[in-house]
């Protein structure tokens, strides 16, 4: 399918400055068209590896919402959280539910950027996530791991 479109996404976390850079690029078929990148302060690697496919889904609402995508990640955090994960939460109230009684309810880590996500993915059945192997050589998944190193290493303002 030639109009379908393939989107890279990459997340990195300096945690030295406790700051993170996320990326995505977008091609059809042997053709970019876009790339995306951010910075910002966080916590950990998989903020940012989520806050990429969430910044990739907002360009695809903006730009190409009627258009079949598919958004590649290297994160099996995120490919769990998109595909098991958010159904429960959502249906948990965006609480981890455990047997425990003293972490029953715990807060989701990243709920807020889960919860945006969660929507978009809603409004955009056509779009479906999977994983890609990171650092195998896909040019597309090399490029949105450089942009985002890049954008964790700058400055963060």
């Amino acid at each position: 399918m030639t109009d379908s479109l393939h989107i890279y996404t990459d997340g990195s976390f300096n945690a030295a400055s406790r700051s993170g850079g996320w990326a995505f690029v977008v091609y059809q078929g042997d053709r970019q068209l876009y790339a995306g990148c951010g910075k910002g302060a966080g916590t950990s690697n998989n903020t940012f590896e989520v806050l990429a496919v969430l910044n990739a889904m907002a360009w695809i609402a903006a730009e190409t919402p009627a258009q079949p995508a598919t958004l590649w990640t290297d994160a099996a955090h995120v490919i769990e959280g998109c595909y098991r994960w958010r159904a429960i939460w959502r249906t948990n109230g965006w609480k981890r539910i455990t047997p425990n009684p003293h972490t029953r309810r715990r807060r989701i880590h990243d709920m807020e950027i889960w919860q945006q996500l969660d929507r978009l993915l809603e409004q955009h059945p056509n779009v479906v996530v999977e994983w890609c192997k990171g650092h195998s050589g896909a040019a597309g998944n090399e490029l949105a791991d450089f942009l985002a190193r890049d954008a964790a290493c700058s400055a963060v303002t």
